[in-house]
C-alpha cells in the first residue's frame, strides 16, 4: 500500500470520488482526478493507480445506465478509441506526456470556446462515422496517457443533441470498455502493480458511492444547464491541461 500521508490521502479520496462522478454520468469530472492527484506524486503512478478504481465505479455505471446509451456512437467510437490505446501504448516511451497534455487542452479550449458562442440545444442529429472515428481515436490516446478522453468525447458528442442521459450513459458504456482495454497495456508497463493495489482498492469505496450522486444529479439537472455545465467545465480542465503541460 502506497504512504501518502494525510493531505496526499485527502487530494486521493477527491480524485476517487471525481471517478466516480464521471461514471455516474458527468464525464468531464474525469479529467480533474489525475491533476488533481499529480498533486502529491508522479502523473504516470497517479494514472496507474487510479485506473482500477476507474474498473471498479464502472460496474455500477453500467448497471446504472444499462439501459440509457446510443449504440450507433458507441458502434463508432469504440473501434477508433480501440486504435488510440494502441497509439497510447505504442508511443508511451516516446512522446513526452506534456505534448499530448497540451494537445489535449487546446483542442478543447478551442471546442469549448466555440460551443459557448454557438451551440444552441436542437434536434437529435445522427452521429457521422469521419469525424467519430478521429475524435475516438484522440480520445483513446488521451485516455491512456491520463485517462483525460472526456474532451474528445465531448467534443464529438455535443453537437450530436443527445438527450443528457443518453449523453451521459453512452460515455459511461463507452469509457468502461476503454478502461478496461488498457489494463493489459498499464500492467505490461506497470504503472498497475501489487504496490498500489491495496490503495486502489480503498479508494473505489468513496469511488463507488460517488457513482450513485453523479446519476442524481444528471436527472435532477435541466438539460440546458447540464450541456453549459459540460462545456464550461470543459473549458476550465483545457485551460488547466494547457497550464499544466507549460509549466511541467
Amino acid at each position: 500500500m502506497l504512504e501518502l500521508g494525510v493531505t496526499g490521502w485527502a487530494l486521493a479520496l477527491l480524485a476517487a470520488v471525481m471517478v466516480g462522478l464521471s461514471k455516474g454520468g458527468i464525464p468531464m469530472a474525469a479529467s480533474i482526478s489525475v491533476p488533481v492527484l499529480a498533486m502529491v506524486m508522479d502523473p504516470v503512478a497517479a494514472a496507474g493507480l487510479l485506473l482500477p478504481v476507474y474498473i471498479v465505479a464502472d460496474m455500477f455505471g453500467l448497471w446504472a445506465y444499462r439501459k440509457e446509451f446510443d449504440r450507433r456512437v458507441l458502434a463508432i467510437m469504440v473501434p477508433a478509441t480501440t486504435i488510440g490505446i494502441g497509439i497510447g501504448w505504442a508511443t508511451a516511451e516516446v512522446v513526452p506526456e506534456r505534448w499530448v497534455t497540451l494537445m489535449v487542452g487546446v483542442i478543447g479550449a478551442l471546442f469549448a470556446l466555440n460551443a459557448l458562442f454557438r451551440h444552441r440545444p436542437g434536434a437529435r442529429q445522427e452521429a457521422k462515422v469521419a469525424p467519430g472515428l478521429f475524435w475516438g481515436t484522440i480520445a483513446g490516446v488521451t485516455s491512456f496517457v491520463s485517462h483525460s478522453g472526456a474532451p474528445p468525447y465531448q467534443a464529438y458528442t455535443i453537437p450530436l443533441n443527445l438527450p443528457k442521459q443518453v449523453f451521459a450513459g453512452t460515455a459511461t458504456v463507452l469509457f468502461s470498455y476503454v478502461n478496461l482495454a488498457k489494463l493489459g497495456p498499464y500492467i505490461a508497463l506497470g504503472e498497475v502493480n501489487w504496490h498500489s493495489l491495496g490503495t486502489a482498492m480503498i479508494l473505489a469505496v468513496p469511488a463507488s458511492g460517488a457513482v450513485f450522486l453523479g446519476v442524481w444529479l444528471v436527472k435532477r439537472m435541466p438539460t440546458e444547464i447540464f450541456y453549459k455545465a459540460v462545456i464550461w467545465a470543459l473549458l476550465l480542465i483545457s485551460l488547466k491541461l494547457i497550464q499544466q503541460s507549460i509549466s511541467t
